[in-house]
């Protein structure tokens, strides 16, 4: 039995959707905001302030693996109403909070291997979900645009572990746009039409690979298009693409080109 804590975006449906064809036995514990898996079999809805209700579900369950997948997004504590283990465990959360999304993750896998629950990748079921080193376009950098790659590649690997940095954008090897709390889309909002940039999306520095990947899509290649970005350069293995063959195709046609370093 494998429980999933299943948040917003696409990726949980595809999770869902894999666990489903492979016939394995689940449980879902919905943290979507619109509460997306209510007409799921067996799907709870618990406050992440219930920790003691998640805990003796999982145990009920008699799973000592679970999966998380989608965007979780941070709860307001000062609204959450908290069980006993929830009182014991929260304060750890919201010193996490201070540093960050990485931190409240890495403080959730701690506090689940604490009562002996085992959090396994996002992606192990779905590994097709990540792509290898390599140009997948008909179109590839020049030698400028490398070297503006390289120069936010290095300014990504220097940011703090717990920044929301995931992304930033270059051009003519400067930054001109740097991801925030708010994510790749509302980043990209604040180019101008026909920017030239080139859009780099990493995981955080030291991020636990098993949960909150940095995803592209379909979405995000016609947001490059939009505003005029001649390219996307993603992390080998270490990104979830969604919509892959559809992707290619439309950055074909728009002379955008994808790369995995």
């Amino acid at each position: 039995m494998i429980g999933l804590f299943l948040g917003d975006t696409d990726f949980p449906k595809i999770v869902l959707k894999r666990i489903k064809k492979l016939k394995k036995k689940y449980f879902i514990i919905d943290f979507s905001k619109n509460n997306l898996f209510a007409k799921e079999k067996n799907s709870y809805r618990i406050s992440i302030g219930k920790f003691g209700k998640i805990i003796d579900l999982i145990k009920k369950q008699k799973s000592n693996k679970v999966l998380f997948a989608g965007k979780i997004a941070k709860p307001k504590f000062s609204a959450l109403r908290l069980d006993l283990k929830g009182i014991y465990y929260m304060p750890s959360i919201i010193k996490a909070a201070k540093l960050g999304d990485a931190a409240i993750i890495k403080a959730i896998i701690e506090i689940l291997k604490n009562e002996k629950i085992e959090v396994i990748s996002s992606i192990y079921f779905n590994s097709e979900l990540t792509a290898r080193k390599g140009n997948y376009t008909n179109f590839k950098p020049s030698r400028a645009d490398i070297k503006s790659i390289n120069r936010g590649i290095r300014h990504l690997a220097k940011t703090n572990s717990y920044d929301h940095i995931q992304a930033l954008i270059v051009k003519d090897n400067k930054m001109i746009v740097k991801e925030d709390n708010r994510g790749t889309r509302k980043m990209m909002s604040k180019l101008k039409k026909n920017s030239g940039g080139i859009l780099i999306k990493f995981p955080k520095k030291k991020q636990d690979l098993r949960m909150d990947l940095p995803t592209i899509g379909i979405q995000t290649i016609k947001d490059c298009k939009k505003y005029g970005l001649k390219g996307i350069v993603l992390k080998s293995k270490k990104n979830i693409f969604l919509d892959k063959s559809k992707s290619i195709e439309f950055a074909n046609k728009n002379k955008i080109f994808i790369l995995i370093k």
